[in-house]
């Protein structure tokens, strides 16, 4: 069992992105290993609200998941981007990333992975305007699969939204311990994410009960929701403005119904 504790590992520095968004790095950490978050809120909103916990790309946390952060919290959510890496850990090249992000995605049980994502979700849920009730998880590639991973661990959140992100794991039969409702956004072009994995899925997730669905977008390869990727398909990795636009929609409309 990891224990966090975030009273004597936070630092606080913030910034303003608009007139009401306030942003904080957060030091946190999970055993022997520093990690760094980043927090979101509107700041003019008062009282409990739900809490969205944000995984990363295999990049790290990045300039685009601090700003898909900002753009939950201007939605009205409390978003934290969680770190998996550590503190000052981030990828520079895909070699590196590819690295940075075998070494989570490796491993019969991936304990690892699942100890760095729960320690993100303790910290959202110190925040005192966060509703325990209506947390929510989403992540993007490495971040999609690190939330699915998230809800196997038997996590106590309503939802998790897995982003053109991989579905398999080592270990299908942990999907029992799945809580919440599942929501998948894939590229029907990804090559990472193979038409026999969405298959295996949905098995798993149909023999353990889960209430889930999958959206699957034509003509969408891997990483469509991100500008950075460019536009050329035939790399596997491009952005794809249709996809990533509805696909944000489907999230919106996913959270309306676990936060009823």
């Amino acid at each position: 069992m990891h224990m966090v504790v975030p009273s004597l590992f936070m630092f606080l520095f913030a910034r303003n992105t608009s007139a009401s968004v306030h942003t904080e790095i957060i030091q946190y950490r999970q055993g022997d290993v520093t990690l760094e978050g980043y927090l979101a809120y509107d700041d003019t909103i008062k009282g409990g609200r739900p809490g969205v916990l944000v995984v990363h790309e295999w990049w790290g946390i990045n300039d685009y998941i601090k700003r898909r952060t900002e753009q939950l919290a201007q939605l009205g959510y409390i978003a934290f981007a969680a770190d998996i890496y550590g503190k000052g850990i981030r990828a520079k090249t895909r070699e590196e990333a590819r690295a940075l992000a075998g070494k989570f995605r490796s491993g019969k049980d991936r304990t690892l992975l699942r100890a760095r994502v729960n320690a993100g979700l303790e910290i959202l849920k110190t925040k005192t305007q966060v509703d325990p009730k209506r947390i929510a998880a989403i992540g993007y590639c490495f971040g999609g699969t690190t939330a699915l991973e998230l809800a196997r661990s038997g996590a106590d959140v309503a939802g998790v939204v897995c982003i053109h992100g991989g579905l398999e794991t080592p270990n299908p039969d942990d999907a029992r311990n799945i809580k919440a409702k599942v929501l998948v956004l894939a590229g029907a072009a990804d090559p990472t994410v193979r038409p026999d994995h969405v298959v295996a899925f949905g098995e798993e997730m149909d023999k353990a009960g889960v209430d889930w669905y999958l959206v699957s977008y034509g003509n969408a390869v891997h990483g469509f929701t991100n500008p950075e990727n460019g536009a050329d398909n035939a790399q596997g990795v491009a952005y794809n403005e249709k996809a990533d636009k509805r696909s944000w929609q489907a999230m919106r409309d996913f959270f309306e119904e676990i936060f009823r």
